[in-house]
């Protein structure tokens, strides 16, 4: 459970109050700037410099034969580099007092079912001094002046937004123990708030809500503010519903299918058999025009687009289209031929093998591709008139698709206005906008508004995907040590489209030279190895453009770290040590050795176990926090062997323990959620969740067939530990369990079987549990047998 801060029945001011200058020099620890903002109501802002980014703390000093040099990103990370280019426009993100009572904050960032609207509320709440209820958190459109500051990704969200928010409440509060004082002719020292309200000493109790417009500025004035004291929280480290889950489970949520926008009509479109194939022609356009609610039909640059009545509609329509296509940038590829060449763009290994000197570990592992595809299909909604366009999407990258949406239209960017709505999960997807882009240009082509909807076949075989890799690894040792480790990362290029989060750094990534610098500096920022492992190298290769990649949670860490820990696992049994106690030892971390002795200790490591099972353990640090997974799996004849249909059963991970430290949980509820749907993830990916290339495209059409973490293979005992505060903020948690996951399944598999695994998902190469769906017509008929298919 997560420590929770003392509570105090009032709090006390911060500085002189009023959010006056003080006269101490410079800016403390807990003091910044801010700013008031001239408005009808209280409006502020933050103001922060490099100095809100906490300094890292050393690692601590651990006894190794070759101490390993720290990597590039342990001296600067993706994470603190998001949060530094957000920095000098963080005086953009306002907050607003209403005559209600009421602050609202719109959040520059994505809400695809991470949690990040209410623990942005919770932040509010607790530097504000007012009841979470109160606190309204939107989503704010696509904003250009913010520059690197709408962008959500790197598990970022929380760690860069954590100090600007708590500046802006902190000062509103300011204002508003200013404004009482005035009104109640107070010195503003002697008054404290509560709920919010702000009470005086003799009694009186004055509503924000009240004081909202008195506290409001005529003009912009830069201010001082200090924050509170992290032991009087008394929101923030306690555990939180979420703000939206009565939406959630009502269905009263909106997502952008949801939204009514005049006009907007259902609209879908016909894609090629083939990975990004072309229209040549389409030999009956008149015919499925005149079909029973077909509004229109045209040929994008995609497919061919019908928009009608229904999307029932749509799909008889998409199905009827006799088109001639022409090839893919993926034609006649399969997983064997992008295996190969992957082998052939693998850099050497540089350590030689001596055998009279040395040992060494060597392990070539393979990842296949897997799906980018979220619970919500992709979508977006589109409004293209001559002089303007109105967009409607979950995006988590809304200047890019603003600026390049605009460049396509021949519109300058402020005439198109993007709205960023709430997405039913992303996984790296809706990093890219190409659900809005295809409604853009259907809406432009058509002349009228569309509500554009992939078809879940659409997802799996044209959407993004998590690109094939392989990683080569070589470690040496000798007399009980390692003394070094390298690894050869290789992958299908990863598309980094979507920049840093503004245009410039998106056509950078495209470039011919700059994307493998780009997709380098990814790995080397990400890649942590939290061992001391002697001369360690971690380098990545890529090969291989024809594809629609994305980052996918993590982006190369679980299957990099995966790779690591099975070579952990097998140094460990040819040097004739634990498992556990050799980690232990190499760790360079004391947040994540206290996390791996959590786990060791829950989860009983080293008990006895049946034959054809067998326990993993496996740690990972990442953006400033860290987690250890124990996992136990069941791999016996009686459990693999057992039959469901339609689906693939195989090894059932038994039991989970998960120990994990961000530093500081602003809602430790929130974070136990992202460390299951991390988890779930990690045994999806090892187990039984990848894609099968064949000819050109990916055999799997339909979650039915990619077989996600299903209920009979999820973990029957599963305890997530929040440790303690470790810090004063908040590190990265949205991606931090799925590498760990994944590497302790696959340990833990390798214990059962005897055989460490080298080919993941481990059940590729088995005959597959499903019929392929034709590729002509590209979306299959709407089923009839669906009450057959529930178990």
């Amino acid at each position: 459970m997560a420590r929770r801060h003392p509570a105090r029945d009032e709090h006390h001011t911060s500085g002189t109050g009023d959010g006056s200058p003080v006269s101490e020099p410079g800016i403390g620890r807990r003091r910044f700037l801010g700013y008031v903002l001239a408005a009808p109501t209280l409006t502020v802002a933050a103001q922060l410099g490099a100095e809100a980014l906490a300094p890292r703390q050393a690692a601590a000093a651990v006894p190794a034969l070759i101490p390993s040099l720290p990597g590039p990103a342990e001296l600067l990370d993706l994470n603190e580099l998001l949060t530094l280019a957000a920095l000098p426009t963080s005086n953009l993100i306002t907050i607003r007092v209403d005559a209600d009572g009421t602050a609202h904050f719109a959040l520059p960032r994505a809400e695809v079912g991470q949690g990040v609207t209410t623990s942005s509320a919770m932040i509010v709440a607790e530097e504000l001094d007012l009841p979470l209820d109160k606190v309204r958190v939107t989503l704010a459109d696509a904003r250009p002046e913010l520059l690197f500051n709408q962008l959500t990704g790197g598990s970022n969200t929380t760690y860069s937004t954590y100090t600007p928010i708590r500046v802006a409440a902190a000062l509103a509060r300011a204002r508003l123990l200013h404004a009482a004082s005035l009104v109640l002719g107070e010195a503003v020292e002697t008054l404290t708030t509560k709920a919010g309200t702000v009470l005086s000493p003799a009694g009186a109790l004055l509503g924000y809500g009240e004081l909202a417009v008195k506290a409001a500025a005529v003009t912009d004035a830069a201010v001082e503010v200090t924050l509170k004291d992290p032991d009087g929280f008394r929101v923030i480290g306690t555990a939180q519903r979420r703000v939206d889950a009565l939406e959630a489970v009502t269905g009263r949520k909106k997502f952008a299918m949801d939204l009514q926008v005049p006009d907007a009509l259902p609209t879908m479109v016909c894609r090629p058999p083939t990975i990004n194939g072309t229209v040549r022609s389409v030999a009956n356009l008149a015919e499925v025009r005149a079909m029973p609610g077909i509004t229109g039909v045209v040929t994008v640059s995609t497919g061919v687009a019908v928009r009608g009545r229904t999307f029932g509609q749509c799909v008889d329509a998409v199905r009827a289209l006799r088109v001639d296509w022409g090839p893919g940038t993926a034609e006649g590829a399969s997983d064997a031929t992008i295996l190969e060449k992957l082998r052939r763009a693998e850099l050497p290994l540089v350590v030689p093998a001596l055998p009279l000197l040395t040992k060494a570990v060597d392990a070539r592992f393979t990842f296949h591709f897997a799906s980018n595809a979220a619970l919500e299909t992709n979508c977006a909604i589109a409004d293209v008139r001559e002089d303007s366009a109105e967009i409607w999407a979950s995006l988590k990258a809304p200047i890019v698709a603003q600026e390049q949406i605009a460049l396509k239209l021949g519109l300058p960017p402020t005439a198109v206005r993007v709205h960023v709505t709430e997405g039913g999960g992303s996984f790296g997807r809706k990093l890219f906008s190409d659900a809005a882009h295809e409604a853009a240009e259907i809406s432009k082509a058509l002349g009228k508004p569309v509500k554009l909807m992939w078809h879940r076949t659409d997802d799996f075989r044209q959407g993004r995907t998590h690109p094939m890799s392989t990683s080569r690894v070589r470690a040496t040792y000798s007399l009980g040590e390692v003394l070094t480790y390298e690894q050869r990362h290789t992958s299908v290029a990863t598309d980094f489209g979507h920049g840093v989060g503004e245009v410039l750094t998106a056509e950078v990534a495209r470039l011919p030279v700059a994307d493998a610098t780009f997709s380098e500096t990814m790995f080397q920022l990400t890649q942590i190895s939290p061992y001391h492992l002697g001369v360690t190298t971690q380098l990545l290769a890529e090969t291989d453009k024809g594809f629609n990649t994305g980052s996918m949670r993590n982006i190369y860490s679980p299957n990099v770290r995966c790779a690591q820990e099975l070579v952990m696992d097998e140094l460990a049994r040819q040097m004739g040590q634990d498992r556990y106690a050799m980690r232990r030892r190499l760790v360079k971390d004391a947040r994540a050795r206290a996390v791996l002795d959590k786990v060791a200790e829950v989860g009983k490591w080293g008990r006895s176990m049946p034959a054809g099972t067998g326990q993993g353990i496996a740690v990972h640090t990442e953006y400033h926090s860290a987690v250890a997974i124990l996992a136990e799996i069941d791999c016996r004849p009686e459990t693999t062997g057992r039959k469901i249909p339609n689906a693939y059963t195989g090894p059932r991970v038994t039991k989970i323990v998960c120990a994990v430290d961000v530093g500081l949980a602003v809602n430790p509820r929130g974070l136990e959620a992202q460390m299951m749907g991390g988890i779930a993830d990690g045994i999806a990916i090892t187990l039984t969740s990848g894609l099968h290339l064949s000819d050109g495209h990916f055999l799997e059409g339909s979650w039915d067939q990619y077989f996600y973490t299903r209920q009979w293979n999820t973990p029957p005992e599963l305890e997530i530990i929040v440790m303690p505060p470790s810090g004063d903020k908040p590190g990265g948690a949205g991606e931090l369990a799925v590498a760990g996951a994944m590497a302790a399944v696959a340990c833990a598999y390798g214990r059962a079987t005897g055989t460490m695994p080298t080919v993941f998902p481990v059940n590729h190469a088995e005959p597959l549990a499903f019929t392929p769906l034709p590729t002509v017509p590209p979306v299959p008929a709407s089923p009839t047998d669906g009450r057959d298919r529930t178990i």
